[in-house]
Formats: C-alpha cells, sequence, structure tokens
C-alpha cells in the first residue's frame, strides 16, 4: 500500500512540475493594459478607423482627441484651443461623426478621452464669427457668456499672467489674452459642467483638462463632480520651480500630466540612460506614479523644445524606456510634421483638416506628413510587450555606458542602446529558457535564452524586447 502511494505522489508531483507558472505567463489581469495615444488633430473619422485598424489590435487602452467643441476659425492649431460655443462641431468634423467615433472605439477595445478646454475663451480682440457660426466678442459669447463670467483680475497691464510666482495672477489673469473664465461662478461652473455631460453622453470615457493650472482646484472639483463614477480626469499643471502651484495640489480631481518625467527623460537619454529606470521614484519631483500620467512629448513640448520630439533620433528609445517601465500611466504622441510651430495640419480649402494618412511601413525619418509616432514598430510593439507583463516587478537590471537592459518579472526583458556602436552582450534574465522573437522587429528575430542567460546584438540606437507570449 505504501509503494502505491508512493509511486501516486511521484506521479502527482510530476504533473505538478509540468503546470505552468502563473507568474511566468501573460498579464490577465488588464494591469499591462493602460496605454494612451494623444492623435493631435486628427478627425473623428480618421480616429474611428485607425481605432479598428491599428488602436485596438495593437493594445492601446485609451484615445486622447483634440478639443471637439466650435471654436475660432484659422490655420494655426491654436485655433483648437479658443472656444466660441460648445458644440460639438470642429474642423475635425461634425457631432454625429464624433459620435459615431467613439462608438466605433468602444467596439475596437479603444476607450475615448476628449481635450477639455474649460479655463478660458477665446484671445480675439476683435468680433468674429466661430466653425459653426456662431457670432463672438472677446468677452461677449451670445447665450452663453456675458463679461461679468470672466475674470478681469487687474494685477498687471492688460491683464495677462507676468508673475508665476504670484498664484492669484496665474489662476485668475489670462493666460496671453486668452478671455479668462470665472470658474468660482455658480453660473460658469454649471455651463462647463454640463457641456462635459453632453461628451459623456455621446460615451467619452474621460477628460484631459486644459490649463488646470491656471484654475483653482476646488474649482475644477466643482465642475467634474457631477460627473458620472469612473470619469477619468487628466490635468494639465506644468511643475514650475519654486513656483506656489504644484500638481500635487490637484490629485484631489484625479490625475496629473506628471511633466517633469518628459523634460528628465530626455537628459538621462543623452548620457545614462539607465537612470530612466529611477525616474518617478522616490523624489519630490514628482506625483506618486497612479497619479501620474507620462509622455515623452505632446502638442506644447514638440514645438517648445522642453522635451524630446520626432525629429530627434533618440525618441523611439525614449518610448521604449517610459512603456517598459513602471512609474505612471503611459501616453504616446501622435500628431504631424511641422517647420513653423504655429503650423496646423493639412486642411482642404475651406480649412476642415485632411484625414490622417500614414505611410506604409511608419517609422522614424522620411518625408512624411503625418508621423504616426503611435505605429512605429518599436513603439507599437512596446504597447503588447507592456500587455503581456503587466505589473510584473523590474528585476534583472543591467547598464553599460549608453545601455540599459531590464526584465519585468519571468514575462518580460528589453535592452535598449543609446550609443554609437552596436552592442553584443550576454545577459542574465527570469526569463524561462527557450526561444523568443524580438517583438520589436518585423518578423521573428530570434533569440534563445540557456541558463537563465541570452545573448544578444543590438545595432546602434535601437532596442529589442522579448516576452513570453512571443515565441516562434
Amino acid at each position: 500500500m505504501l509503494g502505491v502511494l508512493g509511486a501516486l505522489v511521484a506521479v502527482l508531483a510530476a504533473c505538478s512540475a509540468l503546470a505552468p507558472d502563473p507568474a511566468a505567463e501573460p498579464a490577465t489581469d488588464g494591469s499591462g493594459h493602460d496605454v494612451g495615444v494623444q492623435l493631435f488633430q486628427w478627425t473623428w473619422d480618421a480616429i474611428a478607423r485607425e481605432c479598428t485598424d491599428e488602436l485596438g489590435p495593437a493594445g492601446y487602452a485609451w484615445v486622447l482627441t483634440s478639443p471637439p467643441q466650435e471654436h475660432i476659425t484659422g490655420s494655426p492649431w491654436w485655433t483648437a484651443y479658443q472656444p466660441v460655443s460648445y458644440h460639438i462641431e470642429s474642423r475635425l468634423g461634425t457631432r454625429e461623426q464624433f459620435a459615431a467615433m467613439v462608438q466605433t472605439c468602444h467596439a475596437a477595445g479603444v476607450d475615448v478621452w476628449a481635450d477639455a478646454v474649460v479655463n478660458h475663451m477665446t484671445g480675439q480682440d476683435e468680433p468674429g464669427v466661430g466653425w459653426a457660426g456662431s457670432s463672438f466678442e472677446h468677452y461677449t459669447y451670445p447665450g452663453i457668456w456675458t463679461p461679468q463670467d470672466f475674470h478681469h483680475c487687474g494685477l498687471t497691464e492688460g491683464d495677462d499672467i507676468g508673475n508665476y510666482l504670484d498664484a492669484d495672477e496665474v489662476q485668475t489673469c489670462e493666460l496671453v489674452n486668452l478671455a479668462d473664465l470665472d470658474t468660482g461662478s455658480a453660473h460658469v461652473r454649471a455651463t462647463l459642467t454640463a457641456y462635459l455631460q453632453d461628451l459623456v453622453s455621446l460615451g467619452v470615457d474621460g477628460f484631459r483638462i486644459d490649463a488646470a493650472k491656471h484654475m483653482d482646484p476646488a474649482d475644477i472639483a466643482a465642475i467634474v463632480a457631477p460627473l458620472p463614477p469612473g470619469t477619468g480626469i487628466a490635468q494639465e499643471v506644468i511643475r514650475g520651480s519654486n513656483e506656489p502651484i504644484t500638481p500635487e495640489q490637484y490629485l484631489g480631481n484625479g490625475q496629473v500630466y506628471e511633466f517633469t518625467y518628459g523634460k528628465e527623460l530626455q537628459g538621462v537619454l543623452a548620457g545614462s540612460p539607465g537612470l530612466a529606470l529611477d525616474l518617478g521614484t522616490a523624489s519630490a519631483r514628482y506625483v506618486p506614479s497612479d497619479d501620474a500620467v507620462v509622455f515623452v512629448d505632446n502638442h506644447d513640448t514638440e514645438r517648445n523644445g522642453s522635451t524630446l520630439s520626432y525629429r530627434d533620433v533618440d525618441y523611439a528609445l525614449a518610448n521604449v524606456l517610459m512603456l517598459g517601465g513602471v512609474y505612471g500611466t503611459p501616453q504616446v504622441y501622435s500628431g504631424y510634421a511641422f517647420e513653423d510651430t504655429d503650423a496646423g495640419p493639412p486642411q482642404d480649402a475651406a480649412g476642415a483638416v485632411l484625414d490622417a494618412s500614414c505611410a506604409a511601413g511608419a517609422g522614424p525619418g522620411g518625408d512624411v506628413t503625418w508621423v504616426c509616432q503611435h505605429r512605429w514598430p518599436a513603439i507599437a510593439g512596446m504597447v503588447g510587450w507592456r500587455g503581456v507583463v503587466g505589473d510584473a516587478p523590474v528585476v534583472d537590471t543591467w547598464s553599460q555606458g549608453e545601455a540599459v537592459a531590464f526584465g519585468r518579472g519571468q514575462r518580460g526583458f528589453v535592452v535598449v542602446n543609446a550609443g554609437d556602436d552596436a552592442l553584443t552582450t550576454t545577459l542574465a534574465t527570469s526569463l524561462a529558457d527557450g526561444d523568443y522573437c524580438d517583438v520589436l522587429a518585423a518578423g521573428c528575430a530570434e533569440a534563445k535564452v540557456k541558463d537563465g542567460r541570452i545573448s544578444v546584438t543590438v545595432p546602434a540606437r535601437s532596442a529589442q524586447a522579448f516576452d513570453v507570449s512571443g515565441r516562434p
């Protein structure tokens, strides 16, 4: 009898040894399905197609649209940030097209966030007519606002912000002549809430609050409080040295964009990319990870030079490091090529934006109109990689000069070579032995893990990534 029991125990032990280790399986809890993409100045029809064809299949969790409300006319990009009314009618499409886009993206498994301009109206001194035909003056918007609905701070000549060390100026004076709404007013708050509720009724899942730094956190709280539970909020609060207004003051309303991350990522890539893994950890310069939305660049920073942009040789590598790391919720950026920083996207003779079109084999370099960074193999591949590794911890870190490598538990491993020469090395990993595909390469560029070590040759200024779902 004991012999039979012993044999049974041996069989069960053997079966148990063959059972898959959950820690070495792809994440199934959605913890790595968190990446957003800002499709800057993409039309609603183009976003809808992209959700179906690219964003959903690649593993993007949400898309951030440009502001959907009626705005002033004109070709520059910033016309979209000068509202005339809250009609969902802009040079990017109609209300019906916007609603259809949201439904299409949801069907593809992609949430939709909208850029909400609620701090101000136009900066135009002369009367005009908006994109959808609404008339306006600088402080008068018929049926919406009268001059009494705006701040007139009286603190500076012309009422423009002059001193960012003065919180009252920053939150009650005008940002480059943009008519600053009195968001402390109950009437103003209710009108802005109604606009956001209208977008929620069309299926919008969350909002980027533009120029949040120029509003009192309590005002934003009052505006977003009536929104349905679970509505996402990410606030634009640019951290400044020794300034009295800080991102931490806004965390009660939702997440904030952590501008420090993009700025410092640019710096470490220039010399010590291994330091990228430390960004956001144990530093007073950052909000906690769960509260942060991080980015390599956005529509402002790619123009003002405070971060990397698509023109920089290390741009794709910066995105690899962001998507491979554990700090913050990543937002990829995707815009259009420009020489003039005011230049708007391609438009027809009437000023309507033309649908974005990505060149076949989109990637760094080349003569393109729409840059389509979100499709670059290194970026799209890392979005999928992040979904596989989920919340697995950073392990097996290694750095040497301008190269860095690290794993995420037993699920994935990535090597980044920011140097000018190819990197050939053998590195320790927590991956199970066997063959793996580089998920950032076309097809399956194979590498083998043997005795827990992987041998790689990584070309100059490129990266390779491997995960447990990418097996030949």
